[in-house]
């Protein structure tokens, strides 16, 4: 590999590398990430609104280049969660595209950054699961572009175990 071209133990795949975090809002203006609440891997019971926010660092070689990027969520059997459309039941997926210039203002060589928030309302998902948010860049995937987080049991059922003797 040509020097100063980033490789797979650089932590890049298809010239990008990708920060995710899972948050109650996020917002992107000039360029940066706003975050509410970020950080967060245990939710609910009750829905609430969410977000998944991406910074994604292109590597220079790749500026120019149009990509394609897919979020969607899974559920801990693997198995892609539906939500209710007027279309009927369909795969909670989210999916758009990106292309980066060189800025003048960056140093050659520089990577540069993309930053994406997409916001969920209240999603209703079943008390005590776990499910993972999956990106995918150009159809490809790496091992830290997932989010995982998990559902809380309903507060009554929980209080219910508690007082029995056994």
């Amino acid at each position: 590999m040509p020097a100063g071209v980033p490789g797979p133990c650089d932590g890049y795949l298809l010239g990008v590398r990708v920060t995710m975090l899972l948050c109650d809002a996020a917002q992107v203006a000039d360029g940066k990430l706003y975050i509410l609440g970020g950080g967060w891997s245990l939710v609910g019971p009750d829905p609430m609104p969410s977000a998944v926010a991406l910074k994604i660092d292109v590597d220079w070689t790749e500026a120019g280049s149009p990509h394609h990027w897919e979020l969607y969520l899974v559920d801990e059997d693997g198995q892609s969660v539906l939500v209710d459309t007027p279309e009927g039941p369909r795969p909670l997926e989210v999916r758009g595209d990106f292309e980066v210039g060189r800025p003048g203002t960056v140093p050659e060589g520089s990577p540069i950054d993309v930053a994406l928030a997409v916001n969920f309302g209240p999603l209703p998902l079943p008390a005590g699961r776990r499910f993972t948010w999956r990106l995918t860049i150009d159809g490809e995937s790496a091992p830290d572009w997932m989010l995982s987080f998990s559902t809380r049991e309903p507060r009554d059922l929980l209080d219910a175990g508690q007082g029995e003797e056994e």
